[in-house]
């Protein structure tokens, strides 16, 4: 790092820095798309809580070696650019296959996934995909407590139908010496 500028020594400190506090990274090829749908992209990471922007390969090779993650290396090639999330790990893959599957850029390669990396672990893109997949985490709380409050519901209806018996028999009972 010594041959290049003080400036780009600091914008490859900034980029290690995202990579080692980043909770959920991806890294996309945006080759092609529009401003009208690059601006609208921007908006939903904005929206979700994630950083985006375009970098240099070599400045994104730099970093990821300082973070100790190698294996991204082999995907800078072509258009870079760079979502990350320092509090929720799904999120930046969410928002991102979200919008591909949204615009049918599937087939396009207008924007694709390159590699992505969740709490300093690189994965691939097919893991990316299926953890934009995932239901995100308020959904996965209100299936848990769901699930936590059905025994809970189906005692109280037991119970009351034991309950509802009760009183017919004693209904019986009571019409029974009425009319005896």
């Amino acid at each position: 790092m010594s041959k290049i500028s003080p400036e780009k020594k600091a914008v490859v400190a900034e980029l290690t820095e995202q990579l080692k506090s980043a909770k959920g990274v991806v890294l996309t090829s945006y080759k092609g798309l529009t401003v009208a749908q690059d601006t609208e992209l921007r908006r939903e990471l904005r929206a979700a809580g994630v950083s985006y922007h375009v970098v240099k390969n070599t400045m994104m090779h730099l970093a990821a070696d300082a973070a100790g993650m190698n294996e991204i290396d082999e995907h800078l090639a072509g258009t870079t650019a760079f979502a990350f999330s320092a509090e929720d790990a799904v999120a930046p893959a969410k928002v991102i296959c979200g919008f591909i599957k949204k615009n049918k850029l599937d087939e396009s390669e207008l924007l694709t996934v390159k590699v992505g990396a969740i709490e300093g672990q690189v994965v691939g893109v097919k893991e990316v995909k299926a953890l934009a997949e995932l239901p995100s985490r308020e959904e996965l709380i209100a299936k848990m407590l769901g699930s936590m409050n059905a025994p809970i519901s189906n005692t109280v209806g037991v119970l009351q139908g034991v309950i509802r018996k009760a009183v017919y028999v004693l209904e019986a009972i009571r019409e029974q010496k009425a009319s005896a």
